[in-house]
């Protein structure tokens, strides 16, 4: 009666209510939420990005009903098992836009993407397939990355190293079939470089 009573008078005064905020998380489900996490970068870091969720579940000491009530999917799982890793990356993006050389701080940049997506076998292919999916959390984990890495090439277009009609969202791409490559071919330590440069050479 109160909630339907709150929506009639938000309705009327033509101002949409607040949202509730959100409750804290209690203490044995936080404790279940960071066995998980910790559970799921060892998962993923060994055996891929397609690593058994019910695995994760039983090593954390908890049904696999409890995680999905915590990650609703693998890409909301792995998504905040990226978090640290976007975290660094977008520290680092702040730290090369003061950097002498903007195109030599993009491609440093998009290494360090490599290197991170390397981590966890299979990000890369999972990274690649959403890029296009804003519904997905492993989409949206990456907003951040679109918007440092845009801020970069933006930096390196104004200085008339990278071509104009260039996009960030196909530069990551492009990063991430690189860090696929690089996985694929793990007795080829430089092909990550090489395939790095030959991008650059396209760009300018």
């Amino acid at each position: 009666m109160v909630s339907a009573i709150s929506r009639e008078t938000a309705g009327n005064s033509g101002t949409p209510a607040p949202p509730a905020p959100a409750r804290p998380m209690r203490a044995d489900a936080r404790r279940n939420y960071e066995r998980l996490l910790t559970e799921a970068r060892t998962a993923f870091a060994t055996h891929g990005a397609e690593a058994s969720l019910e695995d994760v579940a039983r090593r954390a000491g908890v049904g696999i009903g409890t995680l999905y009530r915590h990650f609703p999917n693998r890409n909301a799982l792995l998504s905040a098992v990226f978090e640290d890793a976007v975290a660094d990356l977008l520290a680092r993006s702040r730290e090369l836009l003061a950097a002498p050389n903007p195109c030599t701080a993009l491609v440093t940049w998009l290494r360090e993407i490599v290197t991170h997506a390397g981590e966890y076998r299979g990000l890369a292919r999972q990274l690649m397939s959403v890029t296009s999916d804003d519904t997905s959390a492993l989409a949206r984990c990456s907003d951040p990355i679109r918007e440092a890495g845009g801020a970069l090439l933006r930096r390196a277009q104004e200085a008339g190293a990278v071509r104009e009609e260039v996009a960030i969202a196909d530069l990551l791409q492009l990063t991430h079939a690189i860090a696929l490559a690089a996985e694929e071919a793990p007795g080829d330590e430089h092909l990550a470089d090489r395939l790095l440069q030959l991008t650059l050479r396209g760009l300018t």
